[in-house]
């Protein structure tokens, strides 16, 4: 059972930085990721552009950011036992309709990216004051932080 963060993190790291890989290069490695989340696979360029649009949004600093950003997707509200919800059938539609999920309840906030340069890897952020700032503090965090003891100590 994959959550809203939990979907939308997956699809901001198809691709990877550090690696220098991107999964919707591979029309098979996509269509099989798309069957993992049960939804149908958008075209490969749909994809990229949806992607890369939400990678902006949260701070990518590779790409161009900007609020004009549009994409269309395709959701619709359909009526569960539970109440109206947002529902779609492919990838761009179903990461688009939890990121709209994510904004209701406010977490949309916690989406973040590594600043470390090597990495860029998304993340949520389920710090209790929202206050993390690296994928992970073993591995990028650390590294940062030696780099800037090294830079330090060769400046003293």
């Amino acid at each position: 059972m994959h959550t809203d963060a939990s979907l939308v993190v997956e699809f901001l790291n198809t691709v990877n930085v550090e690696e220098g890989t991107d999964l919707l290069e591979d029309p098979g490695q996509w269509q099989e990721w798309a069957a993992d989340h049960a939804l149908a696979a958008n075209p490969a360029a749909e994809a990229r552009a949806a992607r890369d649009a939400l990678r902006a949004a949260i701070g990518d600093p590779r790409l161009p950011g900007g609020s004009d950003s549009t994409v269309n997707v395709g959701t619709r509200i359909s009526l569960t036992a539970d109440g109206p919800a947002l529902v779609a059938d492919d990838v761009v539609g179903a990461v688009f309709a939890a990121c709209a999920r994510l904004v209701v309840r406010g977490d949309w906030v916690r989406l973040k990216i590594c600043p470390a340069g090597t990495c860029l890897w998304a993340f949520y952020d389920e710090s209790r004051n929202r206050s993390r700032t690296w994928c992970s503090m073993r591995v990028c965090g650390n590294r940062e932080k030696a780099r800037g003891w090294r830079a330090r100590a060769a400046a003293g």
